[in-house]
């Protein structure tokens, strides 16, 4: 993209454009060959936060790398352009995730992105197409087993972030700071050998007001669901992966690739899982070290 046209786009793409340009021909981490993926109908991730050292993009990767599907939703916060503005952080592994999503699409993986807070300066482009990848500002989606469910990040209600939007920012400055102290934790546990722990996901769930904050959340969400006639609702935004019924109104949350690393699936009965990937890539280490034995022994 030439420096002109990078200067003449609208709010934060620019800083977007500049830092992020186009994804590379091929990607710094090489996609695995051996085509074993574990085939999905629909996948649901969110809070990737690309442009910010909290994002765990080698866990993603691997994700990305492990499973397949014919729809995902992206369902906001995807690219951190909060902190875009402030300070450019884009690694190669970034780029990466952007690779990935755009190959998948290419594929012929229906791609839908539902913007969040932190990447709202994508929101004025709802209902057009880049590279494969549709942008909504929401979205419906019909279960393999008949359910329709509403589909958004989840900001809209939040009453800090309609009211109070100053206090959300200095929230997201504190919370990035917890995130860098999290990160060094897990550069000591992995020179352990302990497998990825998220120190912040356990502080919130040890702070009383971030636990009823949370309930209240979520019955609000399923409450704007019911009124809205559907079946069930998916969004991100608040990092913690739940699912539970209010009433006949199911909630779906698919968490986040910052503390607790998760997404939501639905299998094509449309049973609806969610998948942490910390937990997955732990039980894979496991099964290998099992493995690995025994087929030295068959050889």
């Amino acid at each position: 993209m030439g420096e002109e046209r990078i200067k003449g786009l609208p709010g934060g793409l620019a800083e977007l454009a500049t830092v992020a340009s186009l994804p590379p021909v091929r990607s710094a981490i090489p996609e695995p060959v051996d085509g074993k993926r574990r085939k999905f109908r629909t996948i649901w991730i969110s809070d990737i936060h690309l442009g910010t050292k909290g994002c765990n993009a080698a866990m993603l990767i691997d994700f990305l790398d492990s499973t397949d599907s014919e729809t995902m939703y992206l369902v906001g916060d995807i690219i951190d352009g909060w902190r875009l503005k402030k300070k450019v952080y884009w690694p190669a592994e970034h780029n990466d995730v952007v690779w990935r999503i755009l190959k998948r699409a290419k594929r012929g993986t229906r791609i839908v992105y539902i913007p969040g807070n932190h990447d709202e300066m994508l929101r004025p482009f709802s209902g057009m197409n880049f590279g494969g990848v549709e942008i909504r500002r929401a979205a419906f989606h019909d279960t393999a087993d008949g359910r329709r469910l509403m589909v958004l990040h989840g900001d809209e209600f939040d009453a800090i972030m309609l009211a109070h939007r100053w206090l959300a920012v200095v929230g997201d400055v504190l919370y990035h700071l917890l995130m860098g102290l999290n990160r060094w934790v897990n550069v000591v546990r992995k020179a352990f050998g302990l497998p990825y722990w998220s120190l912040s996901k356990v502080a919130k769930h040890k702070v009383k007001n971030a636990v009823e904050f949370i309930s209240r959340y979520e019955e609000i969400v399923a409450r704007a669901a019911a009124e809205r006639g559907v079946d069930g609702v998916v969004c991100g935004h608040i990092h913690t992966a739940e699912i539970r019924a209010f009433g006949g109104i199911e909630y779906y949350n698919d968490g986040d690739w910052v503390e607790g690393c998760t997404a939501l699936v639905e299998h094509f009965d449309g049973r609806m899982e969610l998948l942490h990937w910390p937990e997955e890539m732990a039980r894979r280490a496991r099964f290998d070290v099992v493995a690995s034995p025994a087929a030295k022994a068959a050889a």
